[in-house]
């Protein structure tokens, strides 16, 4: 049910420019999807009566993203004046004249937020009553970070705080408070229409400071209680590459450990990497060094991996697949993949059916049962069901201008070294000797060869290669067998055995 009392805004206008990166902070992915995308989808779960992104950095591709996850949310433009408190102040003015609630005010760069969190944060502040409630968290380094400063009787982690100084604006003393603003604000709407105007740029950093109005409503004489994080992971922002690589093993860490609680198998999850869109039925195993992908859906009983990457991809109830790398493909109940084997985008393996060692498809449907076991490429094809596809087959879909497919019936055989020039077909049921290569149809039930006789030119070493090291040999050998020819000779009874013995025998 939606909150008619509260409001959110998230902050999205930062640079970002310590990720050092032409991709923008934001749109950095976290287990599969953008960091901000984790604070709409946070923010969306909220239900709030309305929810506006700041932007401004990189505008058109966050706003793409941002009106994906909120299609009913607003979206506002910070203007020249920097500053989280004008970020805010241009927020607040897009809310409705009307709307009287509290503004919840969030970064976009705090990925492992939780709807939890923030709803607990709401309660304590409606229980309280207080102008403000904030968000805190106590680091061992907190460098860079705003200090949440208390009165003397009441730095205890609880209850009221005095100020909030920014890490550049701090004294000696105030730096040495391990207590840190975690960028997270609750306020009364009718307090931030009223104070935000009256922030200034007169700091370090030349910006109007959010946390300044939480100095102004302390002067005021009103409340401002801060809660403190049970985890500072949950409001760690991320700003350069280091900090995105932690939050992500921690993200990581936690999904692994739900599908184990639901009933997957994941030998070893320091090693597998699961994103936020894939799913599992139980008894599902992982292997080491596995990474599932996207939107990927693996069915009951299906072992995957080791070493397996599967981006976008459906695997059937008791398929194996190891040592693979696929995208977009889909692996049918019992069938078997790898190992070294490369499934590109639209590859359909039907159910018990064999993509074996160093095959590699795309835009291939390959029917139930059948089999391409080793060494292959399969491109636009389709393949029907029963049918063996031998070692070395080229399915060759290119002529350097247009790919053709190639279709080959259900129960064929294929020989070893075969190449289908597409477009061409293959009847049900029908045989290819080795080394084929296939220009036009083949008839159900026929046999398709090439036949060409072999020819054995006699002495060619010895005329073409005399002295080589082929020539010795094969002169060796033909020694070799004279010599037995010989022996064998000599040895014969019929050479030198009596009548008599001839016919006692």
């Amino acid at each position: 049910m939606t909150d008619s009392t509260l409001a959110i805004i998230i902050l999205a206008a930062g640079q970002g420019t310590r990720m050092k990166s032409e991709t923008p902070k934001l749109l950095h992915t976290l287990a599969g999807i953008p960091i901000v995308s984790h604070v709409l989808a946070t923010a969306r779960e909220l239900d709030a009566a309305y929810t506006v992104a700041v932007v401004r950095h990189e505008r058109e591709q966050l706003v793409s993203v941002i009106v994906d996850e909120l299609p009913d949310g607003l979206v506002v433009d910070q203007d020249d004046v920097p500053g989280t408190g004008r970020a805010v102040e241009l927020a607040v003015l897009a809310l409705p004249a009307g709307f009287d609630g509290d503004v919840l005010v969030i970064n976009g760069d705090t990925p492992m937020l939780d709807v939890q969190t923030l709803s607990g944060l709401v309660a304590e502040h409606k229980r309280s009553g207080a102008s403000a409630t904030l968000l805190s968290a106590f680091l061992d380094d907190a460098s860079g970070y705003g200090r949440i400063v208390r009165a003397a009787s009441d730095r205890d982690g609880a209850g009221k705080v005095d100020r909030i100084v920014e890490h550049r604006d701090a004294s000696q003393s105030e730096l040495a408070i391990s207590e840190i603003n975690a960028g997270v604000y609750l306020f009364g709407v009718a307090e931030l229409r009223d104070l935000l105007p009256k922030l200034t740029l007169h700091n370090a950093q030349g910006e109007k400071y959010l946390t300044d109005v939480v100095e102004l409503l302390r002067k005021a004489g009103s409340e401002v209680n801060v809660l403190p994080v049970a985890d500072s992971w949950l409001v760690a922002g991320i700003n350069d590459r280091a900090q995105l690589s932690e939050a992500a093993a921690k993200m990581n860490a936690i999904i692994v450990r739900t599908w184990q609680l639901a009933g997957v198998t994941v030998q070893d999850p320091a090693t597998t990497w699961i994103d936020l869109k894939s799913t599992f039925e139980p008894d599902v195993t992982l292997l080491p060094g596995t990474q599932i992908r996207g939107a990927t859906t693996i069915a009951r009983g299906a072992i995957v991996g080791p070493d397996t990457t599967l981006v976008d991809c459906e695997v059937g109830e008791g398929a194996i697949v190891k040592r693979t790398d696929a995208t977009l493909s889909v692996i049918g109940a019992g069938a078997s993949v790898g190992p070294f084997a490369y499934l590109r985008p639209n590859t359909i393996l039907g159910d018990n059916g064999k993509i074996g060692t160093f095959v590699e498809t795309k835009n291939a449907q390959i029917g139930e049962g059948s089999k391409v076991p080793h060494l292959s490429y399969v491109g636009d094809a389709h393949i029907g069901v029963g049918t063996n596809i031998g070692a070395g087959a080229i399915f060759a879909n290119y002529n350097g201008v247009v790919k053709s497919e190639t279709e080959v019936g259900a129960h064929v055989r294929i020989g070893s070294h075969n190449v289908f020039v597409a477009p061409v077909r293959i009847g049900d049921g029908a045989y290819s000797g080795a080394g084929t290569v296939i220009r036009k149809n083949v008839p159900a039930g026929s046999l398709a060869m090439n036949v060409a006789p072999q020819r054995n030119l006699e002495g060619w070493v010895a005329a073409h290669r005399a002295g080589s090291a082929a020539d010795v040999a094969a002169q060796a050998a033909a020694a070799s067998s004279h010599s037995a020819a010989d022996n064998s000779a000599g040895n014969n009874p019929s050479d030198s055995a009596p009548d008599a013995e001839k016919i006692g025998d």
